[in-house]
């Protein structure tokens, strides 16, 4: 009799250009797992709050425009892809006027809960894509979305590479603006889990940092290809 292999849960939180985006995308692509990036759901419905004119001062607006934006996912390759009344992010959820208010859209409670049900079915929808897996980043993971996944990560570096790193993108981010707003929230506020293994990739080229988490993970799945 021979035993199924284990669908496994990857958790990795990190602040702005910390490199879990890059390095989940690596990951998903090594083991064959669905990949989730919940910083761009956070993007999308700021971005789909702003052009209804709410402020995310007015919690009572925010909710009410929540109630009107029905949620979807595409599967584009190995990642799930959030769809708002069918429609999917582009490059507008990149620019400075998201930058300027995700976080403040973060905290809001009511955003929150919203999208709370709806990122944590995506590890069903990454069982019935036949996947082995899903790999989901973000900033709350491994504390509040996955909390008993079987792996979880905390990706860390210095904010002044942080920003070399982004600027390297051509991107403008207040990179430690956000990640106070993100901390002080009083709602799933980002801190590295209990229990979580912290990665200081300030110094680690991504390359090192995928082969380091590929290292831990391989073992589970009893090897690196699917």
């Amino acid at each position: 009799m021979t035993t199924a292999a284990p669908f496994l849960i990857v958790a990795i939180d990190g602040g702005a250009a910390s490199g879990k985006s890059s390095t989940s995308r690596a990951l998903s692509e090594q083991f064959h797992l669905l990949h989730v990036d919940t910083g761009s759901h956070y993007r999308f419905v700021t971005h789909q709050l702003l052009e209804r004119g709410v402020s995310p001062e007015d919690e009572a607006a925010v909710a009410a425009a929540l109630a009107a934006l029905p949620l979807g996912q595409r599967i584009v390759g190995r990642s799930s892809v959030i769809e708002i009344a069918g429609q999917i992010p582009g490059d507008e959820i990149r620019g400075p006027r998201v930058n300027e208010n995700v976080s403040r859209f973060a905290a809001v409670p009511a955003v929150r809960r919203f999208l709370l049900a709806y990122q944590r079915s995506q590890a069903q929808v990454a069982r019935t894509g036949g996947f082995r897996g899903l790999v989901m980043e973000g900033r709350d993971i491994g504390s509040v979305i996955f909390p008993e996944a079987d792996f979880r990560f905390f990706l860390h570096a210095d904010p002044v590479e942080r920003a070399r790193r982004r600027a390297a993108e051509g991107q403008t981010d207040s990179i430690a603006e956000r990640d106070r707003l993100d901390a002080a929230r009083k709602t799933a506020p980002f801190v590295c889990p209990a229990g979580a293994t912290p990665i200081d990739s300030t110094h680690m080229t991504l390359p090192q940092v995928v082969d380091h988490l590929a290292a831990l993970i391989a073992p589970r799945l009893g090897g690196s290809q699917p």
